[in-house]
């Protein structure tokens, strides 16, 4: 089962991505408050790290760079409704690609096939 660590300050939006998530057969934990978020992150323990950029305390390129420091193997996804400006990103994230963003509002169906497609090339490669 894939696990997934999801953090957006929008609870209606965290909320039914999780309710969603979980009915398409996968575990998340959800956060609205990023700090909450890192101070209960466990390392290691997800397949996938659904981010949304932007949010008070923490943002999500600080609260990724933060969980980078306790774990550096978990794939990232931001979760963004505006521009994404890819130069400074690939500045903070010279290892990541396009796919890592998924643009708001996305459906429900697009990002559970997004996720099991990821999946299933893990998988592939630990094969």
């Amino acid at each position: 089962m894939t696990k997934i660590f999801l953090v957006d300050d929008e609870p209606d939006i965290a909320n039914s991505l999780k309710t969603g998530l979980e009915r398409k057969g996968f575990k998340v934990d959800v956060f609205t408050d990023p700090t909450e978020a890192l101070a209960k992150y466990k390392s290691h323990g997800y397949d996938l790290l659904l981010i949304d950029i932007r949010m008070p305390k923490l943002n999500g390129f600080e609260l990724v760079r933060e969980i980078r420091k306790v774990d550096t193997d978990s794939e990232v996804w931001f979760l963004t409704a505006f521009e994404v400006y890819y130069e400074e990103f690939k500045k903070m994230f010279p290892n990541l690609d396009v796919k890592s963003f998924i643009r708001k509002p996305v459906s429900l169906n697009e990002l559970s096939n997004r996720i099991m497609e990821k999946a299933a090339v893990t998988q592939e490669k630990n094969q």
